[in-house]
């Protein structure tokens, strides 16, 4: 529903949607007849009087499911036939998508690991059986074969994975050890972010604090019981707690580094195959003990 008068039916889209769409595919989408004004065609350069219904029409995206193959080096803490564990950088992204066609881990892993390529499942996601965010650091599991890869999944459906988290945050939580259990759903105004909503699909976080900080800050080890979209990042937020240089949740003005200080540090899960128990830890980036050691140098107000 518009609520401003005057403005160009163009624009008001560039302003509502410029977060998923580009100024020329509104274009050509308003070209196309794939935007209407009260169930009517309309001009790019129409002006809205107000109160209008506005109807935009986004056609599937076209599918490549051809991933080219990368020499990207990898930091491997783990790995045999069926698996390996990768210890992500904070700038990998995790596989392919809009505007990060190359250079993702998906597509150092099929350079590394042809196999993988014959995984149907999810073309663009092969062998990835869970997501890091891409300024989240730390260790995440590659599936080298289908079998794997399904036994795997099975196991996050399960809620067997166990996953930890180094997270340092903007303020110190109210008590030492909680448990955060609030919804995530998708930000209907901000389609990039995730937010807490009544009807949004159950997470689950839990949190203790591992150590204080002078100005206020506190490093916490937080468990995942459930693995929802951004859900640390969101869960520290709605405590008022965010995470240290988080640009979508935190304290934007604020930001002491390039990066959000979360790492997943800590991850055990059962071996496909065999079924014995297995842990991998990953031990904090240089930047993130270096910002560390800052703050414990810190003299009191």
């Amino acid at each position: 529903m518009v609520t401003d008068a005057g403005e160009r039916l163009d624009k008001m889209l560039v302003t509502q949607l410029g977060d998923q769409l580009t100024r020329s595919q509104i274009q050509t989408l308003i070209k196309d007849g794939q935007v209407t004004v009260n169930g009517e065609a309309a001009k790019a350069g129409e002006r809205l009087k107000g109160g209008e219904t506005i109807t935009v029409n986004v056609p599937p995206p076209k599918v490549d499911p051809t991933v080219e193959p990368e020499d990207i080096p990898l930091d491997i803490v783990y790995e045999d036939a069926d698996f390996a564990v990768v210890n992500k950088p904070a700038d990998l992204v995790v596989h392919p998508g809009s505007g990060n066609e190359t250079g993702t881990l998906v597509n150092a892993i099929l350079a590394r690991y042809p196999e993988v390529a014959q995984i149907s499942h999810a073309p663009k996601r092969r062998g990835i059986v869970h997501r890091l965010d891409k300024d989240t650091s730390g260790l995440i599991l590659v599936a080298k074969n289908a079998v794997t890869m399904r036994r795997l999944m099975e196991q996050f459906q399960r809620r067997t994975v166990e996953k930890t988290y180094v997270a340092l945050l903007e303020r110190t939580p109210k008590t030492a050890v909680g448990r955060i259990e609030v919804p995530i759903a998708r930000d209907p105004a901000r389609r990039k972010q995730m937010t807490v909503a009544r009807d949004g699909r159950p997470a689950i976080s839990e949190f203790t604090v591992v150590e204080q900080f002078k100005d206020g800050k506190a490093l916490v080890r937080v468990n995942l019981l459930t693995g929802r979209t951004h859900q640390i990042r969101v869960h520290m937020a709605f405590l008022g707690c965010p995470i240290v240089g988080d640009s979508l949740y935190g304290f934007r003005k604020q930001r002491l580094m390039d990066r959000h200080f979360l790492h997943a540090a800590r991850l055990c899960f059962d071996h496909p195959r065999t079924g014995e128990r297995l842990c991998f830890e990953a031990p904090l980036p240089p930047a993130l003990e270096t910002l560390l050691a800052q703050l414990r140098r810190q003299t009191p107000f």
